[in-house]
């Protein structure tokens, strides 16, 4: 049997926030979708959800945030490396630190950035001539 990855989820301190910074990244989370302690979209097959601490704490009352470096990262594909840089503009424009795009030697336009509470989300788009194989 083979698996297929359906579902990915982050836990956020701040909902509106959170949901902010994954639309300057890009994702179709819709304006007027409800905003209460899960949020879910579904992009080309894969659930992409969000939920609050307050959530996760009435789930589990021992449930505590973690702290220090996360132990997985996400990645969102641009359609193009200008698609990289213009994400890069947007954030910044919106307050975040970013980094500088920069052409990985494994052929994309890459930028990693962090989330409000501190995932690493890589940015990439591959460069003209990359072997798009992976």
């Amino acid at each position: 049997m083979t698996m297929k990855l359906n579902y990915i989820g982050f836990t956020v301190s701040d909902m509106e926030r959170a949901l902010a910074f994954y639309r300057l990244l890009g994702l179709p989370i819709p304006q007027d979708i409800p905003v209460e302690g899960h949020v879910e979209i579904e992009v080309d097959g894969l659930r992409i959800a969000w939920d609050s601490e307050a959530l996760l704490r009435d789930l589990s009352p021992e449930w505590t945030p973690p702290s220090g470096t996360g132990r997985i990262g996400a990645g969102v594909q641009a359609p193009s490396p200008a698609g990289v840089d213009d994400v890069a503009a947007r954030l910044r424009a919106a307050g975040y630190a970013v980094p500088e795009p920069f052409d990985a030697p494994w052929g994309q336009r890459y930028l990693t950035v962090t989330d409000p509470d501190g995932t690493p989300v890589d940015v990439f788009a591959w460069l003209p001539g990359s072997d798009t194989g992976h």
